[in-house]
């Protein structure tokens, strides 16, 4: 017997119908698949971090100019 809760109330996973357990699955399946893509996009973000360090380290040394719109090296949007 699994109990889960929705809304504040309990429900016996046996207890519910094909119908109920389905949307139950798909809803599970959609929190896995959110939980993989911000897993996703932490690795991203970390490894867009990295590049731009890599840029900033590949630039000329002494030129102090700015991107025209103030970001750092390897900030695009």
């Amino acid at each position: 017997m699994t109990v889960i809760t929705i809304n504040g109330t309990e429900y016996d996973t046996d207890q519910l119908s094909e119908k109920a357990k389905e949307q139950l699955a798909s809803i599970q399946a959609c929190e896995n698949k959110v939980r993989q893509l911000q897993i996703d996009l932490a690795i991203v973000q970390t490894a867009r971090q990295a590049y731009g360090l890599a840029l900033k380290g590949e630039l000329p040394e002494g030129e102090t100019t700015t991107a025209a719109n103030g970001e750092e090296p390897g900030e695009t949007h």
